[in-house]
């Protein structure tokens, strides 16, 4: 058993590897101190973000702590053996005691510079499985595997599908999350708005239910999300039924307000709007003055996210030409070629 040992890495981003290292260090240590080593000119991952997945995967054992080393080199070519010197000082301050063993996995080897930077302490190489965060950031989803869930989140791709009412929203984003194999935020609207048995009755906390529980759940599906999440509908499309659907004597604009802060936090890696081609169909709730003019309600939806710069999709056609335009889309988004 070592009384204090180091183990470093850009973990830009954390992988199985890294993790397999950190346990084996651990389990070896009275003290291992990682060291999350961060380019401030580099377009790195925030070191913050590195930080809380290293945490997350730490935070039981009980021995571990977690120190931040910057540089300011443009990228890893530009080290020279005055920069790791150097580093390795910066360390040994922060740890502020002998470094009896340096960890390191076993893409780099006794000549590496952690030998040449630490020749006090024994240098202890764990053998790694060829994982490289290099690879990951080419493309995170054809090594989705090699990713830890507490990382995944970062790489989840967030799908938006918006339109008017009967356009086949609810029943392609079930569909799509089934093909995809992941998960999907429904629409919380609608079980909200018939609190008063019609949505012609909705009061204003009605609408600020939906517009924080939505988004509430759409943060917690994101964690548990297979490299995409589909959402159905978002606060844009709740912003707009505040017009539609609220009583003029409440106060809407706080609401809108709501509606548009949300909006502004929000990211979407593809945003589809489903055109009113396809044949209205009354589940007994959707709204006749819409099904009489959908183009016009429509192009109301779009004016908002027209407004907000929000680029989307426009789909059209039949139920399996939306399918597959959708999924074209996607598969193209996230690397997948079906001819493979």
């Amino acid at each position: 058993m070592y009384n204090v040992g180091i183990y470093g890495g850009s973990f830009n981003p954390l992988h199985l590897g890294h993790i397999k290292c950190i346990i084996e260090a651990a389990n070896q240590c009275k003290e291992l101190h990682i060291i999350i080593s961060c380019g401030v000119n580099r377009n790195e991952i925030p070191p913050r973000v590195r930080y809380r997945w290293i945490y997350q995967v730490t935070k039981h054992i009980g021995n571990v702590k977690i120190h931040f080393l910057e540089d300011d080199a443009v990228d890893k070519n530009a080290y020279s053996k005055e920069y790791w010197q150097e580093d390795a000082q910066k360390v040994k301050d922060m740890v502020g005691k002998p470094i009896d063993v340096v960890f390191c996995g076993s893409d780099y080897d006794e000549n590496s510079f952690w030998k040449q930077c630490y020749p006090e302490s024994e240098l202890y190489i764990i053998k790694r499985n060829g994982i490289s965060s290099t690879e990951i950031r080419k493309n995170p989803y054809a090594h989705w595997d090699s990713i830890p869930n507490v990382v995944r989140e970062y790489y989840v791709k967030k799908v938006l599908l918006i339109g008017g009412e009967s356009t086949g929203k609810s029943t392609l984003t079930i569909n799509l999350a089934n093909y995809y194999n992941t998960n999907y935020v429904e629409e919380v609207g609608r079980e909200i708005s018939m609190r008063s048995g019609t949505d012609m009755l909705m009061i204003p906390s009605d609408f600020t239910d939906i517009l924080l529980t939505h988004k509430m759940k759409e943060l917690e599906a994101v964690k548990q999300s297979n490299k995409v999440l589909f959402i159905d509908t978002d606060c844009l499309i709740t912003r707009f039924y505040i017009d539609f659907l609220d009583d003029p004597q409440n106060d809407k604009e706080r609401n809108k307000a709501l509606a548009d802060a949300i909006s502004a936090l929000n990211h979407y890696d593809l945003v589809f709007y489903l055109e009113p081609d396809v044949e209205f169909v009354q589940d007994g709730d959707r709204s006749e003055v819409i099904a009489a003019n959908r183009e016009k309600y429509g192009n109301q939806i779009k004016k908002l996210f027209d407004e907000r710069g929000i680029k989307y999709i426009s789909v059209s056609g039949n139920y399996h030409e939306r399918f597959l335009r959708v999924t074209s889309e996607v598969d193209r988004m996230l690397g997948i070629n079906r001819a493979e």
